[in-house]
């Protein structure tokens, strides 16, 4: 796969990570987290997904500055896999950080990568419409989030239920 720059969607628990994980492939690859252990299922759930990537993966934690973090990591040849974008907004969200801003910066980024970016993020957009104002209003910002990342995106896949579909890019 020779997509620089990929965006992986779906729904909770479909398998969005491991589809990452698997793009990934060979090292060197870091691993940049956006969630933050802010409770103890939260602290199992961060507990898992190391074990899930083995010991060959760097971490970097960037649940706000995002952006930064995608530019420190980038290596030629490298591959750094982000997960979430949905926590990243999340955090921004609740922190009353720029969402656009932030969006822009990131987006920047990944346009000037020299290595591989895979970013992972849910698609909340296919259920109902919320009936709490936040919550409606975390929805459209997520689904705005999605487009913006996958308009600059060589890549975009969907997973459901484990299976990936390839919705721009490429098929392998």
């Amino acid at each position: 796969m020779n997509a620089k720059v990929t965006l992986v969607l779906g729904g909770g628990r479909s398998g969005k990570t491991a589809r990452a994980l698997a793009l990934a492939a060979e090292p060197p690859h870091v691993y940049i987290a956006t969630a933050q252990a802010l409770d103890d299922e939260m602290e199992a759930r961060i507990t898992a997904h190391k074990a899930e990537r083995g010991e060959t993966w760097g971490l970097v934690e960037a649940p706000l500055a995002l952006a930064n973090a995608v530019r420190l990591a980038d290596r030629e040849g490298g591959t750094i896999l982000v997960d979430c974008l949905t926590l990243w907004l999340s955090n921004l969200i609740h922190h009353e950080k720029d969402v656009d801003i932030a969006t822009d910066a990131l987006i920047t980024v990944l346009e000037g990568a020299k290595g591989r970016v895979i970013l992972v993020s849910n698609e909340i957009g296919l259920g109902l419409v919320p009936m709490e104002k936040l919550s409606r209003q975390f929805r459209d910002a997520q689904g705005r989030l999605n487009q913006r990342i996958a308009a600059v995106a060589d890549r975009v896949e969907f997973v459901v239920a484990g299976l990936p579909m390839v919705i721009k890019g490429e098929a392998t």
